[in-house]
């Protein structure tokens, strides 16, 4: 594929509010987990929550879309000159030339509870004012964006679980590609709810205590929140300094259980392999890898052994960050995307917090501190539920 570059980017999750907190917070293996205190969720269990959600208000205009999610996403979008950036070029190319594509998993869904905790006694009925397409539709948060950004382009948004803002990488690049667009608004926003910590509760999946990716002692995730923003355009034949680009992209479906991974990473297998080959790249011109690792025994297990067949054991250096940000779901590849493009640009590779004693069993080289070395290539890995799987390749300008 043709290298698209990261014009601009900016993430927002309990580690910080825009690139400067949370690059410092990957450098010094600061975590944003914190016991659960959220909602009426009587859970033991930690989670990742973003402060300040609840203190923003949106525009007049706009109150239709009010609701935790698109909250979460305009505090996002008010982050490094993110909205400022998007401007410039819509003015270049105008606005109907630029896209959207945003991945949710569960979107607006906590307005749905809220409304449905104040249901009507005798009938039922919801709320009157309650706005479902707005709030808890997925394509709510795309729409909300799109408006706020004041751009008229396509629009879309991706439910596949934790692949979902990967995958609209792929849905942006096959835009671009095809010369619809002229840029593209990518990323995902994911924020706390019931759903999603009762639903994985009875899964068997929360951990009592902070998530510790491909520990030997894993016993689980730990659902955080967070919304990450990338400007993606063609990349130019002269790059600007400290350039990130867009090398490679792959997808898979290997549809072997609707929760658990195929035991041996088969798809994971896949697309890594799609994206090392559409970015021209051998296994070994990787420098690191974010890995998905949230932590449960079956998806760690699972990644280890597709890592171990694509790269060798123990080859590449990797690490997850969800042991600082706890599991974004819908909002996961987005947010770990921007934070290969800061390890990129900072030669930094993450170590893996929480996590004490690597799994023997898995011949992985996974790195327990933070190191620092000059970085070229690096991949990041999104698995959803189902078997969607996506792998992203980003690499630094020479």
């Amino acid at each position: 594929m043709h290298a698209l570059l990261l014009t601009h980017f900016t993430a927002t999750s309990a580690i910080g509010h825009g690139l400067a907190p949370t690059l410092d917070a990957l450098r010094t293996q600061r975590s944003g987990l914190t016991s659960c205190d959220f909602g009426a969720a009587a859970l033991d269990t930690w989670i990742g929550r973003v402060n300040g959600v609840d203190d923003e208000v949106l525009p007049a205009d706009l109150q239709a879309f009010d609701c935790r999610n698109n909250r979460l996403a305009q505090l996002a979008l008010r982050q490094d000159g993110f909205l400022a950036a998007v401007q410039a070029v819509a003015a270049r190319v105008g606005p109907q030339r630029v896209g959207v594509f945003l991945g949710t998993s569960t979107a607006g869904i906590l307005q749905t509870e809220l409304a449905y905790q104040q249901r009507d006694a005798d009938t039922g009925a919801l709320p009157a004012d309650f706005c479902y397409p707005q709030t808890h539709n997925p394509y709510s948060v795309a729409d909300f964006v799109r408006r706020s950004c004041q751009l008229s382009g396509p629009a879309m948004a991706v439910s596949t679980a934790c692949s979902s803002s990967a995958k609209v990488f792929a849905s942006a690049q096959r835009m671009l590609a095809a010369g619809l667009i002229d840029a593209a608004i990518v990323g995902g926003v994911d924020s706390l709810c019931l759903t999603t910590l009762y639903g994985f509760n009875s899964l068997g999946l929360l951990s009592n205590s902070p998530c510790r990716p491909f520990d030997a002692a894993r016993n689980g995730i730990s659902i955080g929140e967070g919304a990450a923003f990338v400007l993606l355009e063609r990349a130019p034949e002269v790059l600007p300094a400290n350039a990130v680009l867009l090398l490679g992209l792959g997808e898979s479906s290997d549809a072997h259980h609707m929760s658990s991974p195929h035991p041996e990473g088969l798809g994971a297998q896949l697309a890594m392999q799609q994206a090392l080959r559409s970015a021209g790249l051998q296994s070994g011109d990787i420098d690191y890898i974010n890995l998905h690792g949230t932590a449960t025994q079956s998806n760690d297990a699972a990644e280890g052994l597709a890592v171990q067949a694509v790269f060798g054991a123990r080859a590449t250096p990797c690490s997850s960050t969800k042991g600082a940000t706890g599991h974004t779901l819908g909002a996961a590849g987005g947010l770990e995307a921007v934070f290969c493009a800061l390890a990129l640009q900072h030669g930094l590779l993450p170590g893996g917090v929480h996590t004490e004693v690597r799994d023997t069993r898995l011949e992985v080289d996974y790195l327990l501190q933070s190191q620092t070395r000059p970085l070229r290539h690096v991949l990041s890995n999104s698995f959803g539920f189902g078997g969607t799987n996506c792998s992203l390749v980003l690499g630094a300008a020479l």
